[in-house]
């Protein structure tokens, strides 16, 4: 009975991958070289986006079209058969998701997405309640409690000493 369990597994296994090669290999291009790469995936207004794409195969260029930036031109990177393109988000341009569509002769067109934030952060992250007005005073009474810890710690650990001996 555990035999024919183990059997029975083995066939299922067995014909999930017979069923899944067919759709594999009639595929033209693989599927990881038919996408865009868009990078960032979450710029701001005023920062440059760059598209990287395979999909065109030996073509050496592509034109772009992003619903927020407008038209832009796909150029040989720095690998063969790898399309590099860059487009300037506009000042103005408000939050949301811009779509960003990739044309190469013949026939193939490609589209992606990325979001569009608010504003690049700019300074410090404000996380404490303000430029301090007494610094002195508060460094004092910081290192007083941090010489009570310390003075707590040589007295406890004294008395567990003398503990132990006893």
């Amino acid at each position: 009975m555990r035999n024919t369990r183990i059997g029975a597994g083995i066939c299922l296994a067995i014909g999930a991958l017979a069923l899944s090669a067919p759709a594999a290999a009639a595929a033209d291009t693989p599927a990881a070289e038919q996408t865009l790469r868009i990078h960032p995936k979450k710029a701001s207004p005023g920062s440059k986006v760059t598209v990287t794409t395979r999909a065109c195969g030996k073509e050496t260029y592509g034109k772009g079209v992003s619903e927020a930036a407008g038209d832009f031109h796909l150029f040989g990177g720095d690998r063969p058969g790898v399309l590099v393109g860059e487009f300037e988000i506009p000042a103005g341009t408000g939050p949301g998701i811009d779509t960003v569509t990739v044309k190469c002769p013949p026939r193939i067109k490609i589209t992606d997405t990325y979001e569009i934030v608010g504003r690049a952060p700019t300074g410090g992250v404000d996380a404490g309640f303000g430029a301090p007005a007494d610094q002195g005073t508060q460094l004092a009474a910081g290192g007083v409690l941090l010489a009570g810890a310390v003075a707590g710690g040589v007295v406890r650990m004294r008395r567990r000493t003398a503990a132990a001996g006893a």
